[in-house]
């Protein structure tokens, strides 16, 4: 490859991972935000264990403090939960550098701030470092028997986005990854014209 080439492929990728960077940051800052207002307003005006009626059975709020994990599962094992969610943003930070698709740092935004937002929880609220409880208070009884919050709906946004990604065969950098089944027809194709006649093509 010619070294101009090879220079403007580099500059490329840089300022595409730059902007990538920064969506991750914004998605990830606005989930956290979201996540933490909505906490505000709840622990504000709810008293907890009150329900609140939004849209009949299909939305209600629910305050309550949650010891467990995402959706209120394996109460009593909080500070399981908070060591892995400490090493799950080290992970996100050190890895964020390889990521050069937007659609990727989304990916990674939300999952970022939403383990921030319960993170925040365990690190600051009662009964204290390293076992606060998060603070929970959505519930949709005809979907989930569980009660949850905005940053759940965040990590599992972006756990849904990972599978569709992945099942897409796109990369981190942005590229599509061509199947086996794809790519022997046109080897195929290729075989058959010949070399001479996939050259003149």
């Amino acid at each position: 490859m010619p070294r101009a080439s090879r220079a403007l492929g580099s500059k490329t990728r840089g300022k595409v991972s730059a902007v990538a960077l920064v969506v991750l940051a914004l998605v990830a800052l606005c989930a956290y935000g979201l996540d933490q207002f909505s906490k505000f307003l709840v622990v504000s005006n709810l008293t907890e264990g009150e329900v609140v009626p939004v849209l009949g059975n299909v939305l209600q709020l629910q305050f309550v403090r949650n010891p467990g994990a995402a959706f209120s599962l394996a109460s009593g094992q909080t500070w399981i939960f908070t060591i892995i969610a400490s090493a799950v943003i080290v992970f996100i930070v050190w890895f964020a550098r390889r990521i050069r698709s937007i659609s990727w740092a989304i990916v990674f935004g939300l999952l970022l701030g939403g383990v921030l937002g319960n993170l925040t929880d365990r690190y600051l609220r009662a009964p204290g470092f390293p076992e606060g409880h998060v603070i929970d208070f959505i519930y949709t009884p005809w979907m989930l028997p569980a009660i949850y919050n905005v940053a759940d709906i965040a990590i599992v946004t972006s756990m849904g986005l990972f599978m569709i990604l992945t099942l897409r065969g796109i990369n981190l950098d942005g590229s599509r990854t061509v199947s086996e089944k794809k790519q022997k027809p046109a080897d195929d194709a290729t075989a058959t014209r010949g070399p001479d006649e996939a050259t003149a093509a």
